[in-house]
């Protein structure tokens, strides 16, 4: 997946208690590509820092057997 290139920076200065609003504003404002994309970043990050590997990451599925009784 290619990075998210936003021209716009956005700050925020205030109190930690207050940043839920900021944050839910400025995700609310961001296209849907750009929310998919951030959190693509954040699971390669997550998978880079455990793993030490980002190659490709993988689906989590739980598979389970269906038979006639």
């Amino acid at each position: 997946m290619s990075k998210m290139t936003n021209n716009n920076i956005t700050e925020f200065y205030g109190k930690i208690n207050n940043s839920r609003e900021f944050d839910y504003k400025f995700w609310q404002q961001q296209p849907p590509i750009h929310i998919f994309q951030a959190a693509y970043e954040m699971i390669c990050d997550y998978l880079l820092l455990k793993e030490n590997n980002v190659n490709e990451p993988r689906l989590q599925r739980s598979v389970e057997s269906f038979q006639k009784i």
